[in-house]
């Protein structure tokens, strides 16, 4: 093989080999990350499994979660964050054999404040929506559904940021055989910046059927770092998950991967 060949292999591998970033500009993304509603467009890709459902059963999900901030006027910013899942089940619900497809979407548009508060709060609030874009009925509810969404948070010059996130739908239109829905969403979340763009992040992705009574509790552990690869800068993070509490037969433990793009916005 020849040197200009071997030139050839190397640039190809620069292309894809991570990159380092200076600290401060690693650390200030790894900072606009832990908030929901920060100036930065970003979009995730975020791999998931999920075992240990009943008779043997597994989950295995893609969601698409881009995030775009837009300016509204000197003070306010409006932030479309999107959730798009893209689900296989494999007994899921049991006896339904292998199902693949698009889940239904959820869509949220926060507005907020470009400055945090006097006291370093930063808070947004907005409408959310459900759209019944499953492919299939065991991946989604078959119904239209709305209502407000809402996020609080602090960021501290210790690297703490620790807040919440929430939504409440109702259905309003959609199929009329399938059931209503009335869900509630909480996320409390809490990270700490390790410097060099590395974070560690705990939450608990809870939601609440109305309908059914029924808690969903996963508490989730990542450790991100954020790199580039060429001149693309991503976020990398791995992580457990542990459900404290399912609806019968649900899964006891889950793994996260998540590879997020980002684009910092002027």
């Amino acid at each position: 093989m020849g040197s200009t060949t071997w030139l050839r292999w190397m640039s190809l591998g620069l292309l894809v080999l991570p990159l380092p970033l200076l600290a401060q500009d690693a650390d200030e993304l790894a900072k606009k990350l832990s908030n929901p509603v920060a100036s930065l467009i970003s979009v995730p890709f975020q791999f998931n499994y999920d075992d240990g459902f009943a008779d043997g059963g597994s989950r295995t999900f893609v969601n698409l979660q881009p995030v775009v901030p837009i300016s509204i006027g000197d003070d306010w910013n409006m932030i479309s964050r999107t959730i798009l899942p893209i689900d296989y089940h494999d007994d899921v619900p049991p006896g339904s054999g292998s199902t693949f497809g698009l889940g239904d979407t959820t869509q949220s548009l926060f507005f907020s404040h470009k400055e945090p508060s006097p006291g370093g709060w930063i808070w947004a609030i907005g409408p959310a929506f459900l759209l019944p874009t499953a492919t299939d009925d065991v991946l989604g509810t078959g119904k239209w559904a709305a209502g407000p969404t809402a996020v609080v948070l602090r960021q501290t010059k210790e690297g703490w940021t620790y807040g919440f996130l929430m939504n409440q739908l109702w259905s309003f239109a959609g199929d009329d055989d399938r059931a209503d829905v009335s869900s509630m969403f909480f996320q409390p979340f809490l990270t700490k910046a390790l410097g060099q763009g590395r974070t560690l992040s705990f939450n608990f992705e809870s939601s609440y059927d109305w309908k059914h009574d029924q808690w969903t509790v996963p508490f989730n552990m990542g450790y991100s770092k954020v790199t580039k690869f060429g001149s693309q800068l991503v976020s990398l993070q791995g992580g457990l998950k542990y459900y404290f509490e399912t609806p019968e037969g649900g899964p006891d433990w889950g793994a996260r991967f998540t590879v997020t793009l980002l684009f910092p916005t002027q």
